[in-house]
């Protein structure tokens, strides 16, 4: 409980100290671009609440569907890497030589592949994000001590046990950190996804609001967008402290 509140002390004490820079900035610079965050707390909470969820919405869809598949691809890819030798040797080269491939320049191709849907900006997602989670899923799993292994070997453990009690386990704060790496990532890519070819999303009401010279409406947006990100930070931070005390207490 106390953790709880501590957590929440913080992220108070966060804003407030975020609130004064903004302020003072706004002061300084004082232009139109830059508003002070009062007038656009003010601007926010009077916008109609169905226009900024129909955004919201549309962009929480992408995102997940773009995390999922990127997260099961990548976690399935990463842990046989990092467990069997002979598939990292044939992976990796595949990896390595379409990982710094720029996937922002593949955009126009997916979209006249897949449309100007939801489909070109999940898979875009999925193409960007999947290498982040394959490489430190990999990683981890390959640090993971020989001897481990062999102790529950000797014992007459499956392979499949082994990979249960001790690849698992071992990579479980790989695998988290992974997916907040991943998100971070995807939320900056899904923003300039939003850009092209929609009409609903958070990136597509910040830049339109940016292109009508509507400052207030493109903080608003970006404001979401930052509490948006927040809370989907918060929940991963959640399930790994539940996870957690399960771990401790198996």
């Amino acid at each position: 409980m106390r953790k709880s509140v501590s957590k929440v002390t913080h992220a108070i004490l966060a804003f407030i100290f975020l609130t004064i820079l903004w302020w003072l900035a706004s002061k300084v610079l004082n232009k139109n671009m830059l508003p002070t965050p009062f007038a656009v707390y003010r601007h926010l909470m009077a916008i109609e609440p169905q226009v900024l969820w129909l955004h919201t919405y549309n962009s929480l869809i992408r995102l997940f569907w773009g995390m999922l598949i990127a997260v099961l691809i990548g976690l399935i890819i990463g842990l046989l890497m990092g467990r069997f030798p002979k598939i990292n040797q044939l992976l990796d080269p595949i990896v390595y030589l379409t990982y710094p491939i720029p996937k922002i320049a593949l955009l126009p191709i997916i979209m006249l592949l897949f449309g100007l849907g939801n489909a070109s900006k999940i898979i875009l997602l999925v193409l960007i994000i999947v290498f982040q989670v394959i490489l430190s899923v990999r990683d981890s799993v390959k640090s993971i001590p020989k001897s481990y292994y062999h102790h529950l070997y000797v014992l007459g453990a499956s392979q499949f046990q082994q990979f249960y009690k001790i690849t698992l386990p071992a990579a479980y704060s790989a695998i988290l950190n992974a997916v907040r790496i991943a998100l971070g990532t995807a939320i900056a890519i899904l923003f300039f996804t939003e850009v092209y070819g929609t009409s609903y999303g958070l990136g597509f009401f910040i830049m339109d609001a940016w292109g009508r010279l509507d400052y207030l409406d493109m903080y608003s947006g970006i404001l979401v967008l930052s509490l948006v990100a927040f809370i989907l930070f918060q929940m991963i931070d959640f399930a790994e402290n539940r996870t957690n005390k399960w771990r401790k207490t198996y």
